[in-house]
Parts: structure tokens; sequence; C-alpha cells
């Protein structure tokens, strides 16, 4: 910012005047220089004895005096000034004169709001704030920032981005190299980033971001000295809108399957109507495998006590060990010998896994309603502590996932369409009884199931359950029709 200047010696004549003093006031340096004092033509009279009283009080005190009052305008207006006024001494040390700096109040009022907005920023703002130049270097950081990068300040400047963050730095630069061709977009953006770190993963974070286009005020034309980026973490807030987002979604989901299952003369074809409506933005592959009853009992062989673990709790949320389908430690729902059999709450199994006829199952190759397969009795052939013989045994819900195994036949050994890698398992329970299991599966893609994911799949297979209970499933005359 540019200063007028004007000087006045010992005897009060005018010795310097500068071309912004001539631009405030409209009198030129010939005119000015020369003139003995201000009164008349600088400032009014009235107010010259007071301007003249400060300014030769100047000369006599240390340091630089700062004023503000009004000067005259060669029209013949006022205009109030800010001044910081220094004496000037002479050879022998003695005052020769005053030096006076003075501009537009209001513009000086401007300037000073802008370095305390500028240093607010970099000191105690609840946004973070880093300048970056026109390479793309951070050259500035608050501390904001620094805390919420988890390095010091000084640790960024002149550090390339990519330094910074694992993910999503190429998002950030092609909106810093817009902002510096084009200006500020007109809304602030969300950016997904994750920070870079050798110990451990960092989690995914939304920073919401405003991006400013600085220019020097010096130049003739705009000259982008880079962008000042505003973020704030606002991970929490948009995960909770995508959990209430995806709330309202699946109870929608539920109304219309509801809405949908009230209109089918068929009990089971409402259950695979439940079935496609679950579907929808939660998994790619549904199956309903149901219980048939036990084979024989071996002559002479001792029934379990079918009231052992009647009041066993149920194990809902239970996952199983990542990559595989070999049971975890058995919870409070789990039975030892096995779980019920379609017709009761407490019958053993003999021999270990339930059998498990496939009855529905989504199309695999291609989009589509679900199909009712052929009753030909078969039982999927579920190899020993499958996620569904577990979920069927402790009449809950079941997870698994391939991990970072390789996934390669990790589908076909659990009997599942190819190219999943997320399952989940939930018992089919209507009327106190378990009926089958319900599957859920999700390909490579998708993130794997979470609790969430498992108590909606639950209120599904519960409105599944009944709807197949209505149908006869379990009883003795559909495991005749199941079994030939």
């Amino acid at each position: 910012m540019d200063a007028a200047l004007l000087a006045l010696g010992a005897d009060g004549a005018v010795t310097h005047w500068n071309h912004e003093a001539e631009r405030i006031l409209g009198w030129t340096a010939a005119e000015a220089v020369g003139r003995t004092g201000l009164a008349g033509w600088a400032v009014r009279k009235e107010d010259a004895d007071e301007i003249e009283a400060t300014l030769r009080a100047a000369m006599r005190a240390p340091g630089r005096q700062v004023h503000e009052f009004a000067l005259l305008t060669k029209d013949g207006h006022r205009v109030l000034v800010r001044t910081q006024s220094s004496a000037v001494r002479g050879p022998d040390g003695r005052p020769a004169g005053v030096y006076c700096a003075f501009s537009e109040a209001h513009a000086q009022i401007d300037l000073e709001r802008s370095i305390a907005l500028s240093e607010a920023l970099f000191d105690d703002a609840s946004w973070g704030v880093i300048l970056v130049d026109a390479d793309l270097r951070p050259a500035a950081v608050n501390a904001h920032a620094a805390r919420t990068l988890g390095v010091g300040r000084t640790t960024l400047l002149g550090r390339p981005l990519a330094g910074l963050l694992a993910q999503g730095v190429e998002e950030l630069e092609s909106a810093l190299q817009h902002v510096l061709a084009e200006g500020a977009p007109p809304a602030a953006a969300d950016l997904w980033v994750t920070l870079r770190s050798e110990e451990a993963e960092q989690p995914r974070r939304c920073w919401r971001s405003g991006f400013v286009r600085l220019a020097s005020p010096l130049a003739e034309e705009p000259v982008p000295l880079g962008v000042a980026w505003l973020f704030q973490d606002v991970t929490d807030a948009k995960r909770a809108e995508r959990e209430s987002s995806l709330l309202r979604f699946r109870f929608h989901q539920l109304h219309r399957a509801g809405r949908a299952a009230a209109e089918c003369p068929d009990p089971a074809e409402a259950a695979a109507l439940h079935l496609d409506f679950a579907l929808a933005g939660f998994a790619d592959h549904g199956l309903i495998d149901l219980a048939t009853a036990p084979p024989p009992a071996a002559y002479g062989a001792v029934d379990a006590d079918p009231d052992a673990d009647a009041d066993a709790e149920t194990d809902t949320y239970t996952e199983t060990a990542t990559g595989g389908g070999a049971g975890p430690e058995a919870g409070p729902g789990r039975r030892d010998d096995g779980a019920a059999g379609p017709g009761g709450g407490g019958g053993a199994w003999r021999g270990g896994s339930p059998r498990l006829v496939r009855a529905l199952a989504s199309p695999a190759g291609s989009p589509g309603p679900t199909e009712a397969l052929p009753a030909t009795g078969i039982p999927v052939a579920y190899g020993p502590g499958h996620p569904a013989a577990q979920a069927y045994e402790r009449r809950g819900s079941v997870r698994t996932s391939a991990g970072g195994a390789a996934t390669e036949g990790w589908a076909a050994a659990r009997k599942w369409p190819d190219g999943t890698v997320h399952g989940l398992c939930v018992a089919l329970r209507s009327r106190g009884r378990t009926l089958g299991v319900a599957t859920f599966l999700r390909v490579p893609s998708r993130r794997p199931f979470d609790r969430a994911d498992a108590a909606y799949a639950e209120d599904v297979a519960a409105r599944i359950a009944a709807a197949l209970d209505l149908a006869g499933a379990g009883t003795e005359t559909w495991t005749r029709t199941w079994t030939g």
C-alpha cells in the first residue's frame, strides 16, 4: 500500500510532497512545496492550530506518533487521514523538521483488517488454512491444519501434496489447478482423503474445502500468487448423513416389499419378493436354503434332551474367521450338539451339519427376479463349519469375508456364485422354529457386511421366514414334497 509523504521544516515550510499526497489532496508538488504551514489550503483554518501543534510536538517526541485528523483537498472537500509522524534531526542531533506519512483512514483500516484477518486465520481459526503456491506446494500453514495433518507447521512447507495424502491427492491437485486457472468455485467441495502414514493405515476423512485464488494487489494485471485452501473435517457429519439416508432407503424397501407381498396369493412368491427388494443396494446375490427333517437315527441311538438348551440366548452378531469358513469360539447361542430341527426348538441334528435344501436363488449371471428351484430334495453340500450351518446352529447371523487372502476358489468352496467375496448368513426363524438360512453375498466392489447390515438382514429374514412358514415350510407334508 503506497503512502502519501510530506515534510515540514523547523519553520513550518513544506519541503517534500510526493505523488500519493498529490493524488489524495489534489495539490501538485510545485503548488505545495515552499508554502509555510498548512492553514487555508491543506487544512481548514479552524483546524490548523491543533494540527500544526500536533506536528510540532512530533518533532520533539521520540519514535513515531500516530494521529487521525482531517485534511482539505484542492476542491474544498475534507478527507480523514491517519498519519505517522517522526522527527527529522540535523547533523547536530537537534530537530530540523518533521516527516509525515499519511493515507486515507478507510484504506488504512481496510489494510489493518486484512492483516488482522490473516493473522487470526493462521493463529486460532477453527478451519484449516493452507496457502499453496503456483507449484502446488504449501507456502504457509495454520495451526489447525497442522494438527489435522499430524505434523508441524514448518514441516509441511515446500513438500509435495502427494507426500501428505495417500488418497485424494489427484482430486485436490485438480481443484487447485482449476482455481489457479479459472478462479474460486461457487461453492465448497467435499474431498475424501486418506493421510499418508508409515505406521498404520489411516481411515478416510471428508474435508469440506473452499478455495480462493490469491493475486498481487500491486501488479497491473492479476498474477496468481497461489491458492488459499480452507478446509474443515466433516467426516462424522457425512457418515451420520449417509447412515440416515441408508436407513431411510432400507425402511422404504421393507415397506414396499410388505405392500407387494400382501398382493401375492402364494406365500412362497411373497418370500421371493422380499428377497428381491432386500437385494437392491444391499447385496449382489441372495440364497434361501430350507431345512428338511434329519435322517433316521441309527438303531439303538439315544436322542438328545429336547429341552437341554431351550433357554439358550441367541448370539446375533457372530463373525467367522476372515478368509475361511471355520467356526469361531462358541457363543451363548451356540449348541454343541446342533440346532433345532424344523419341527421344534430343541431337537439335535445327528451327524453334524443340518440338511439344507436350496429353495430360492437370485440369478447369478444377469439381473432378474428370484427364482424358485425344483423340489429335488438334494441337500446343498456344505462343508463342516460352513457359515450357513453356523447361522442355523446359532439361530442368528454369521458374517464372513475372503479378506486379503487369495479369493480364487473361495466362493466355490462354499457353494456360492463365483466372484463373491463377502457373505452374510441369517437364520430364518418363525414361531420359535428355525426354517432354514438366508444368505446374502457381495462382490469385491462392495465393502464387507457390518453389524448394521446384519440387523437389516435379520429384519428381512424374519419377513421371509413368516411367508415360508405360511407356505408350510418345516411341516411333514412340506418335507415329503421336497424329499420325494
